[in-house]
């Protein structure tokens, strides 16, 4: 498969499961759209993620996929820590916008290396054509599995 061929199917893949229309249904952005930031903080029981965490928590890994791939300053991320992070303990509609807004930050900025420096990526840090495809392909995976865990606890909320 030549580049840039490679690089449209990775694109079409990410986009799908982030903010482009799928066959599967719902995307990632799609599953928050509309949402309030009460409905984004409501937890189902105590101790379980929300849906605000798990946007999170997607925003991340975005970056994480980006820095394995491409490197970049180590601790870069907008939020201390790593992987799981907290809803604000105020849920406000600011604060909703901006972590939402990161989330589209984090796609969009993967999304930009990948068309720009995909051939560039994993370079140095072990990973073969192969890995990189897996990586990427696996972040598609990642934004519509947690998708459809914000779609149950939407319907938990609603019950």
């Amino acid at each position: 498969m030549s580049v840039q061929r490679e690089v449209i199917e990775v694109l079409r893949a990410i986009d799908e499961a982030f903010n482009r229309r799928a066959w599967h249904g719902t995307n990632l952005r799609g599953s928050i759209r509309g949402l309030t930031p009460s409905e984004a903080a409501w937890r189902p029981a105590p101790g379980r993620h929300n849906i605000w965490e798990i946007v999170l928590h997607a925003a991340y890994w975005k970056y994480a996929v980006r820095q394995r791939l491409w490197g970049g300053k180590r601790g870069s991320f907008p939020i201390k820590g790593s992987n799981w992070f907290n809803s604000p303990s105020a849920a406000t509609a600011a604060a909703w916008r901006r972590d939402v807004a990161l989330l589209d930050e984090q796609h969009r900025a993967l999304r930009t290396l990948i068309a720009e420096r995909w051939d560039k990526a994993g370079a140095g840090r072990g990973y073969d054509a192969a890995a990189r495809r897996h990586m990427v392909t696996g972040i598609a995976f990642h934004d519509v599995y947690h998708a459809g865990q914000i779609q149950l606890l939407k319907r938990l909320r609603r019950r």
